[in-house]
């Protein structure tokens, strides 16, 4: 009785979280396919790419990485410029701490499966009032990664029998975080992040372009740490104006 309750559930999440997830279903597809395509083209087995799509599922960390690999770089160095790639994702967690307190089992494979765009979606979207909240977070996440490793084995196996041009391909990933961009400035109508993000990234940009990444997150996670008082209190009026819902 139980197990036919849950299978219940997850048929009343799943059309939800996938119609949330049809960005990421055409982004992730695509840009796995690329990644594929350039695996195969550096001369690494195609069998690499479904593996890490499904042990690691980081598509920035999985782009260097081919690269490293090509190199001869020891698993020490790796590891620690994967660390330090996705260090970011420190950030996500903490402001996940409250949605992921209550999410039980799922928990693990939450905090594993959250990408960039995963993470932009479970920020944005909220599941109707009768769909668990838990399900539907573990629903998106399973479906982004299930696109992701649909995109790289295609990419890879095509790679392997074709003979392709894969000049180019890797911007692919650029060219979906602008997409989500987009989406969450439409969903979150505040532009005090995405100001504070541009100008972190203007000033990291001339201070120390080699760590770009860590320099900008930490700019902006300063500004926003002044602003914060300013943004809860537009939150706020924004709520209580009736704008919630958009």
């Amino acid at each position: 009785m139980q197990d036919n309750h849950s299978r219940r559930e997850w048929r009343l999440v799943l059309p939800y979280a996938f119609k949330a997830s049809i960005p990421v279903l055409l982004g992730y597809t695509t840009l796995g396919i690329a990644f594929g395509l350039t695996l195969v083209a550096a001369g690494l087995p195609w069998w690499l790419s479904p593996i890490m799509a499904l042990c690691i599922f980081a598509g920035a960390a999985q782009f260097m990485a081919i690269g490293l690999l090509q190199s001869g770089a020891g698993l020490f160095e790796i590891a620690l410029l994967t660390l330090l790639m996705n260090g970011r994702h420190a950030v996500y967690g903490l402001s996940l701490l409250g949605p992921f307190r209550n999410s039980g089992k799922w928990k693990p494979y939450l905090i594993f499966g959250l990408t960039d765009e995963t993470y932009g979606l479970l920020t944005t979207v909220k599941p109707p009032a009768h769909v668990d909240e838990t399900k539907f977070f573990a629903a998106i996440t399973a479906l982004n990664q299930s696109y992701w490793v649909i995109g790289c084995t295609v990419g890879s196996i095509v790679g392997s029998a074709l003979a392709l041009d894969t000049t180019g391909l890797d911007f692919a990933l650029t060219a979906l975080f602008i997409v989500l961009l987009v989406e969450q400035i439409r969903a979150v109508r505040q532009y005090e992040p995405y100001l504070a993000a541009a100008f972190a990234c203007v000033v990291a940009l001339f201070v120390s372009p080699r760590n770009f990444l860590l320099v900008a997150l930490a700019i902006a996670t300063g500004v926003l740490a002044l602003l914060r008082g300013k943004i809860e209190q537009s939150t706020k009026a924004h709520q209580d104006d009736g704008g919630g819902d958009t």
